[in-house]
């Protein structure tokens, strides 16, 4: 009586699932960025492909790559027993591997069982539809779109052609943040119901706390000054680091600007300032520096600073308040959606109000304090699993 009630149950179960649906699902990923992309794309990558295993035991997660790329970013992958790494069947030429992502993969995916692809940086190969797969994008931004003077006109004509065509056969658009949602809608003319927000994953790394003798090493070895303000990014135009730059000479002396990150032609856009102006002892410009070493610089700092004029999200203003550091970003994109509503957002075009708003939070710690503590709460919906639990949900909504 026992065996027949299991099997009954069994029947009736079974009845309930659709003859369509796989009880787990092949996932495949363009992770091309992920193996060689050490910042914003690649860490959008790796953030989330290490979320996604963590709370997915089940399903199968294949990361299409056209190279094994760097060994220092691929080993930031945790690389459960569920997921692995699929390269061409042939060794390719580098031209043929740029091939290989437009088209030539799709056999691959065929191949492999692959149930849906997923464009993890905004490009999906051609032809996906007729093979019967199902296709997500990620698409982070159009700034090129929104400002194409900070672009070649010609990557410009193709960035477009590129988003047009994706989001054409896309069965669904992940936009990482209501501003890049409503660019999708305005520019691309896509209706709201293909695109589902799911904002981007930040991790916790930035959360850990550096002990004294580390700070002091790295204060040391960089030169660091005893007070400054941090911005940390791409010194590039967008970027509009200058602004920080130009609110210097209406704070105290003691307070010199620290800025991080890869220097464009722009960097001597603010070397120039900074010698008219009598700042050259002011402005300390850093590249190439480690994860490891960041955190210490972040957490000497005394409020970070992020005056871009245009941004997809903005990772650097949550890592910033990861650090406990108050955060001074600019109107105009998604920055007061990543930093949350207790930050200070100033114009991008005002020295005086980003002086103001700096001088409002080193001359009041008790406030810069609470600040920190209320935005920490914030920014717990992007750190890690929440973000990556969504993304699920969407592969399930196909």
């Amino acid at each position: 009586m026992n065996c027949f009630a299991i099997i009954f149950g069994f029947i009736i179960f079974a009845n309930k699932i659709p003859y369509d649906m796989p009880l787990h699902l092949t996932i495949g990923y363009d992770a091309k960025r992920a193996v060689s992309n050490g910042t914003g794309l690649g860490n959008y990558c790796r953030t989330l492909l290490n979320d996604l295993g963590t709370i997915d035991t089940t399903d199968s997660f294949r990361l299409y790559v056209p190279d094994l790329g760097r060994d220092d970013l691929r080993s930031q992958l945790d690389m459960p027993r569920n997921m692995s790494f699929v390269t061409p069947a042939n060794k390719l030429v580098k031209p043929l591997r740029s091939l290989w992502r437009i088209k030539g993969i799709v056999n691959d995916l065929k191949r492999d069982g692959v149930d849906i692809y997923h464009g993890l940086t905004g490009e999906l190969p051609l032809g996906l539809s007729e093979a019967g797969i199902k296709s997500v994008v990620t698409i982070h931004d159009l700034i090129f779109m929104r400002c194409p003077e900070y672009y070649n006109p010609v990557d410009v004509a193709i960035y477009k052609w590129k988003f047009r065509n994706t989001c054409k056969q896309a069965d669904r658009i992940i936009a990482i943040s209501e501003c890049t949602r409503r660019d999708i809608m305005e520019l691309g003319e896509i209706d709201d119901s293909r695109i589902n927000v799911v904002y981007q994953s930040c991790g916790t790394r930035f959360c850990q706390q550096v002990g004294e003798a580390q700070k002091a090493e790295v204060r040391s070895r960089y030169s660091l000054p005893q007070r400054y303000i941090l911005f940390v990014g791409t010194i590039e135009e967008r970027k509009n680091a200058l602004l920080a730059a130009q609110a210097l000479p209406y704070l105290s002396d003691e307070i010199h600007l620290v800025l991080v990150g890869r220097q464009t032609a722009y960097a001597k856009t603010i070397t120039s300032f900074a010698r008219q102006n009598g700042l050259a002892n002011r402005i300390h410009m850093l590249s190439g520096v480690p994860t490891s070493d960041l955190y210490a610089i972040y957490q000497q700092a005394e409020c970070f600073v992020y005056p871009s004029r245009y941004e997809g999200f903005g990772i650097p203003v949550i890592e910033a308040i990861q650090s406990r550091l108050p955060v001074i970003a600019c109107t105009g994109s998604c920055l007061e959606e990543a930093g949350g509503p207790d930050n200070v957002y100033v114009d991008p075009d005002e020295p005086q109000e980003m002086a103001m708003a700096i001088k409002s939070i080193t001359d009041n710690p008790d406030a810069a304090r609470q600040i920190v503590t209320r935005s920490l709460d914030y920014i717990r919906r992007f750190e890690n699993g929440n973000v990556a639990q969504e993304m699920l949900n969407v592969y399930r909504s196909l």
